[in-house]
């Protein structure tokens, strides 16, 4: 077996399919996995750095036995060399919760077999990595560990004196300062309950109900299966936190729905890529980079949530008006009413379980922690979910929520702790200054420079990475040069998970495309091309909630709010009718591109240019409008 060959970029590695006792002792360690989680997070008295070293220890175990470690390797049950790299992982993990209490009293005065130690541990991060994250962010974190050493090398401004193998060991794999750091706590307590409490969710069918409920909210108006997917992907991800998987759940029912009433199939996949990627952005549960960013702010995480509402709204409304658009330019209608479910009967049936739901919001508006409001999120499912047969778990759903959500977050902690190198270097190097500095003087003072540079870097950066690795390398080398610019902290932050999350959608590496490809058997590179047009409305958002931080609840009154809101709504609105070139008819080209370009000029915070393109977008309805009444007077 040669250990170096590599799946393809982009390509999802599967998990194995074990069977016999190799099954029995996987699906144990992932259940201890998630139990131990809960306890920890719940009446554990541990403290951060050893809880990290059990968080890790364990997602890489989980790593080597479920993701082979080559394309030739067997699924059905983990190699020789697989077994030994679990051992020595959990055994590295028990070797800090162990020691660590001695690494203190000495003030870190590590011994050889110290080093040794951290050296696997790091090296078995590594693999891990590249198993479940991909060879992109694995290179470039271990670049970064690079550098960290060999400072004078480098040219110019990135030039430093450069550490010992000693000092960098310690700090990367003893310190909370690097792979044990901030984003490793982040995943191994908010992230990791939150991703069991949707685990749970998905073990009481919850997401049928999701489906179901769009289903009969939309199902009957034109275009219809489109928008049950655009608000199928909505609800789902509120919960999943993950792109990928939101195609997976939702796009299995909505993409051939949407094929049935007339979608092409690349159109049906690029629809549901594009509303299940942001999923991400859509509270109460917005995925690992929210949480991480609440963190690096030190603000709680409600504030992350409120925030991210508007932009969420506004990005699924421009999907759903060009899904609307496109529906009416090809004459679709929608579904028979016979084929759409009761609302009544859908609530009745499953609609309980959407109180976890409006608990975990209660509790996080109320002040509650997010861990708590995730325990208490994971026994309400439990609870409620007995009361109706049809979301009744019994034994083998439950351990079978415990291991899904376990082998879930495997991916997201292994990536957490490797981007852990980077946060390191950052903090030992000093190169995020000189890189926030140099992007200010390539920008030449100029925000609009500024932002589209940090754009480009989050796209450029997100293409094949995860959107939480994406949005912490970009938070630590680029939002520091938008808030030196006066972006206020919140919206440079939210500027860069934002475009690390619509980097799933962004060709030439567009995974939630690919994934929604493969659903409608269609061909990845247009379902990409039209994916990323879908979410094209999206992409102006950030620019949007920059330049009128309002929008993020930032300095808030309602006197700035509301004139905010209604240029964002038309703006999205002027923008989508623009790219699918159709209103009342379908539009000529010089009226798409001036109801395109009169999108984004609401961007604007000056008040005359606003006032200026409403008047505008006003005229060219206007003209529109009656310039299709006289040719259809014409016509008849």
């Amino acid at each position: 077996m040669n250990i170096l060959s590599v799946f393809k970029p982009g390509e999802h590695i599967p998990n194995r399919d074990f069977s016999g006792h190799v099954r029995t002792f996987a699906v144990a360690l992932a259940v201890f996995t998630s139990l131990i989680h809960c306890w920890m997070n719940s009446v554990g008295l541990m403290i951060t750095i050893k809880m990290n070293a059990i968080h890790l220890a364990t997602m890489m175990a989980l790593v080597f036995l479920y993701f082979p470690g080559t394309a030739r390797s067997r699924r059905d049950q983990p190699t020789a060399l697989d077994w030994l790299f679990t051992g020595l992982a959990l055994l590295g993990g028990l070797y800090v919760v162990m020691c660590y209490d001695r690494l203190l009293a000495t003030k870190l005065e590590v011994t050889q077999l110290d080093l040794i130690i951290s050296v696997m541990t790091m090296c078995l991060l590594v693999e891990a990595s590249r198993r479940a994250v991909g060879l992109p962010l694995t290179v470039l974190c271990v670049f970064f560990l690079v550098y960290t050493k060999f400072g004078p090398y480098f040219p110019g401004l990135f030039a430093h004196r450069g550490f010992d193998w000693s000092r960098i060991i310690t700090r990367m794999a003893l310190t909370d300062q690097g792979i044990y750091g901030v984003t490793l706590m982040v995943s191994s307590s908010y992230v990791f309950m939150f991703i069991l409490f949707g685990s749970f969710l998905a073990a009481t069918k919850t997401s049928e109900f999701f489906n179901d409920f769009a289903l009969a909210l939309a199902g009957r108006y034109r275009g219809g299966p489109a928008k049950v997917a655009v608000i199928a992907s909505a609800l789902m991800g509120s919960i999943s936190g993950s792109s990928q998987a939101n195609v997976a759940t939702t796009g299995a029912f909505t993409i051939p729905l949407m094929k049935k009433v007339g979608y092409k199939p690349f159109f049906a996949g690029a629809v549901e890529a594009a509303a299940s990627t942001g999923g991400i952005l859509m509270p109460p549960i917005m995925g690992a980079s929210a949480f991480i960013m609440s963190t690096f702010l030190g603000i709680p995480y409600v504030k992350i949530m409120l925030a991210g509402v508007f932009p969420a709204l506004l990005y699924y409304g421009a999907i759903l008006t060009m899904v609307d658009l496109r529906a009416k330019s090809n004459g679709l209608e929608g579904l028979p009413k016979e084929e759409i479910p009761s609302m009544k009967t859908t609530m009745l049936d499953k609609g309980h379980m959407t109180i976890p739901l409006v608990l975990i919001v209660y509790f996080l508006v109320a002040g509650y922690t997010p861990l708590f409001s995730a325990f208490l999120g994971l026994i309400a499912i439990i609870v409620l979910s007995s009361c109706r047969k049809s979301t009744r778990m019994g034994v083998k759903d439950f351990i079978g929520a415990l291991d899904g959500g376990a082998r879930s977050a495997a991916p997201v902690g292994i990536a957490c702790g490797i981007v852990g190198f980077i946060v390191g270097a950052v903090g030992m190097t000093g190169v995020g200054q000189v890189i926030a500095m140099n992007i200010i003087m390539f920008a030449g003072g100029k925000l609009w420079a500024a932002l589209i540079l940090c754009m480009l870097a989050a796209i450029v950066l997100g293409m094949g990475l995860p959107a939480s690795a994406c949005y912490i390398i970009t938070a630590t080398i680029a939002a520091p040069a938008l808030q030196q610019m006066g972006v206020p902290a919140l919206a440079a932050h939210f500027f860069a998970f934002y475009y690390g999350t619509m980097s799933a959608v962004v060709p030439p590496v567009a995974l939630t495309s690919y994934t929604a490809a493969g659903l409608a058997k269609a061909a990845p590179t247009k379902v990409a091309v039209v994916g990323f047009g879908l979410a094209m409305s999206g992409l102006l958002l950030p620019f949007l909630f920059v330049y009128n931080p309002v929008l993020l609840f930032v300095d808030f009154t309602w006197g700035r709010f509301l004139p905010t809101i209604l240029c964002a709504v038309v703006g999205v609105f002027s923008l989508s009718a623009g790219l699918i070139g159709m209103l009342r008819a379908h539009m000529p080209l010089w009226e798409r591109v001036l109801f395109a370009a009169n999108g984004i000029a609401l961007v604007n915070p000056l008040k005359t240019v606003r006032l200026m393109s409403l008047a505008f977008f006003a005229f060219l309805f206007l003209q529109h409008w009656m310039r299709n009444r006289a040719l259809r007077k014409e016509t008849a």
